[in-house]
């Protein structure tokens, strides 16, 4: 579904992604697993046209997509949730899920007049849509509650119901259970695989926690500056020496 071919990237003298490649198949957790510095977010930011390789190409559904922009690459399906949420905390969840509504009418001023009915039905289906997702995440009820009202994993919740209602089919999970509380983390980890099995997404994830990874991961991969050190099943990658020495110094 996504492929990176022989990419690099620098910045100064620091080749944070070194001649990479990595490949991605449809209906599949992936996970880029590594200690800081390995070069995973910037894998994202390459992925998703914050960054542009140095050389190199990133194939979408075989077609080239490595001089993109962010919101071109968006529109062909693939969304990020970020490690820092970025959701409206002064919105409701109803209306942050909304914003993830593509080519809506109701932004052209001359539809709200002369097609305020066509306007209307739109916004009722999507509406709908928007109570859909936010159920299927688990924040049922809390349509009109506040964001910065809700706990720190709930708010990655309503980030994912976004990212659903903005029907991506890729997935960029940046440590999706970073700081959330341990009670909520089995409920995000089967949210995830619920995504890919229920609805058929394609998600990758950047995680520290080993635990995350045995979980949910099809597939890993480890990196360690810029480079791919193994790929595999998450329980092969884990009793990989190299990835036990990088961890551990063991």
């Amino acid at each position: 579904m996504l492929e990176l071919k022989n990419i690099s990237k620098s910045f100064g003298g620091v080749k944070a992604v070194d001649n990479l490649s990595l490949y991605f198949t449809q209906g599949k957790i992936f996970s880029l697993v590594g200690p800081n510095g390995a070069g995973k977010t910037t894998v994202f930011n390459l992925i998703n046209g914050f960054l542009e390789p140095d050389k190199g190409e990133i194939f979408f559904r075989k077609k080239p997509i490595g001089n993109f922009p962010p919101w071109k690459i968006a529109g062909l399906g693939i969304g990020r949730l970020f490690q820092d949420i970025r959701i409206f905390e002064n919105l409701s969840c109803i209306d942050n899920v909304l914003l993830a509504d593509k080519d809506n009418p109701g932004e052209n001023p001359a539809n709200v007049f002369f097609s305020s009915e066509r306007v209307r039905k739109f916004e009722e289906k999507n509406i709908e849509k928007a109570k859909h997702w936010l159920d299927f995440v688990g924040l049922s009820g809390k349509e009109e509650t506040s964001a910065e009202n809700l706990s720190y994993g709930q708010q990655k919740l309503l980030s994912l119901a976004r990212l659903m209602a903005g029907e991506y089919d890729f997935l960029l999970l940046d440590e999706p259970t970073s700081g959330v509380n341990p009670a909520m983390i089995k409920e995000i980890l089967d949210l995830v695989k619920k995504v890919v099995k229920e609805v058929g997404k394609t998600v990758v994830i950047i995680e520290h926690n080993m635990s995350v990874i045995m979980e949910t991961a099809d597939f890993v991969y480890f990196m360690d500056e810029g480079r791919v050190v193994t790929f595999g099943a998450p329980k092969d990658v884990l009793e990989d020496p190299r990835v036990r020495e990088a961890y551990t110094g063991l």
